[in-house]
């Protein structure tokens, strides 16, 4: 099954603001956030949802595996 491609406009609507959705990308791939309570409104630490956070997890205290209790709900469009 091939994931739906979308746009960073559409990533952005879904920071937990605009839209029910909680969305954060991290290498091409976007993630379903939304019942993370770590996540909730949109804020997870000094971190946005609606965002490619890629360049700043080098910071984070924890690894990529974070990420493997999401689903990868779509792939995020090269720009």
């Amino acid at each position: 099954m091939e994931l739906p491609v979308y746009t960073r406009s559409q990533l952005a609507l879904r920071n937990g603001q605009d839209k029910p959705e909680i969305w954060v990308a991290y290498l091409g791939k976007i993630y379903d956030v939304t019942r993370s309570r770590l996540w909730r409104n949109g804020k997870h630490y000094e971190h946005w949802a609606g965002q490619d956070l890629s360049e700043e997890l080098a910071a984070a205290p924890h690894s990529q595996n974070v990420f493997d209790k999401f689903e990868v709900i779509g792939m995020l469009a090269s720009s």
